[in-house]
């Protein structure tokens, strides 16, 4: 009996061992790094290929530039062999689970492990913005001190103490910023979902509407999955109705936030600073936002350490496995984790 065949999309850093171990069970395939979605489409549909065969498929962030979105023309370009589709992340905004569904192809993510690196990104951009150590930096860069006087001339900043922090999506992540943000001495932590989490959840954080954490947050921490529903959900009008002054902290998703409202937000002053990590068109961030000192900013960084990339990228290697010996994924995406023909899917050997 032939082995499976996994297609791996996108580079490995530290999982080699794991991929070495998923080869006794499976054929691993692989594609020329200078593929362009055109020839990957082409390679779908060619019979000679063994991209035509593969029954799961791995891929990374990195790997939409040889594929493309997994949209609706590449989901209906996959060969009918494919059953299920591992992605090493926790955000997985690049494939639209819906045109999955309709093809009953099975989508897995890396939630949890990516938690504690996330969180401590996010604690570091939100000290540094409320401090205003991106500001001193630049000047020190500059020379500005001691010439620039105290601090060298950067805007004095604020502590947590009596700051009210609202948390935009409490859900793994954003418990582990709120955990780590609780010896600072913060007055309060407020947070929105679309639906209030039970109590053992909450963490002695208050549950609030939309509008009520614009309100009354001294610090916004985003924390929520980027979708049709939440792209944009920080826009002009959302920040029109926050504190002045405010500070803004996204780990998340950059098109969460209207970029350009943003940028007007931090030059006008109505956003004090702002700590991100991600932007709405990463790698490609506007020089006028890289320009302002009250931005602290680094690029995607978020789960940038050896642990934990080896953890996701080992992760996804798991998820391969089960649905190879099992047929499901172990972390199925919450828009198809009650589909009812999954319960029906077999194992692959």
């Amino acid at each position: 009996m032939s082995k499976p065949i996994v297609l791996r999309l996108g580079g490995i850093k530290y999982a080699q061992k794991a991929w070495e171990d998923l080869a006794q069970i499976a054929t691993v395939v692989t594609i020329d790094p200078s593929t362009t979605r055109a020839k990957f489409l082409e390679l779908c549909k060619d019979p000679a290929s063994p991209v035509s065969k593969a029954q799961v498929i791995s891929r990374t962030f990195a790997s939409v530039k040889q594929t493309g979105r997994f949209d609706q023309e590449l989901v209906a370009a996959l060969p009918s062999s494919v059953v299920a589709v591992c992605h090493n992340g926790a955000g997985y905004d690049q494939i639209d689970p819906q045109f999955m569904k309709e093809k009953k192809i099975q989508v897995s993510n890396v939630p949890e492990l990516v938690n504690a690196a996330t969180a401590d990104t996010h604690v570091y951009l939100l000290l540094g913005a409320l401090r205003n150590f991106e500001y001193g930096h630049r000047l020190m860069l500059e020379g500005k001190w001691p010439a620039g006087g105290p601090a060298a001339g950067a805007p004095v900043g604020n502590d947590p103490e009596g700051k009210v922090v609202g948390v935009l999506g409490l859900g793994g992540i954003g418990r582990s910023i709120v955990e780590r943000l609780k010896p600072f001495g913060f007055k309060k932590f407020i947070y929105h979902n679309r639906n209030r989490l039970a109590p053992e959840l909450e963490n002695g954080c208050e549950y609030v509407s939309f509008e009520q954490l614009l309100k009354e947050s001294d610090i916004v921490s985003i924390n929520v999955p980027l979708n049709t529903h939440t792209k944009h959900l920080v826009d002009a009008d959302a920040i029109a109705q926050m504190k002045d002054g405010v500070v803004i902290v996204n780990t998340a998703r950059g098109a969460v936030i209207d970029e350009s409202a943003l940028i007007d937000a931090l030059k006008s002053g109505k956003v004090r600073a702002a700590g991100l990590d991600v932007y709405e068109h990463e790698p490609q961030v506007p020089q006028e936002l890289l320009d302002l000192p009250n931005v602290v900013g680094v690029p995607h960084m978020g789960t940038h350490t050896v642990e934990t990339i080896k953890k996701m990228e080992e992760f996804v290697v798991e998820n391969v496995k089960s649905v190879i010996n099992s047929g499901k994924v172990l972390t199925i995406v919450p828009e198809l984790k009650d589909e009812a023909w999954i319960k029906d899917v077999k194992a692959l050997v």
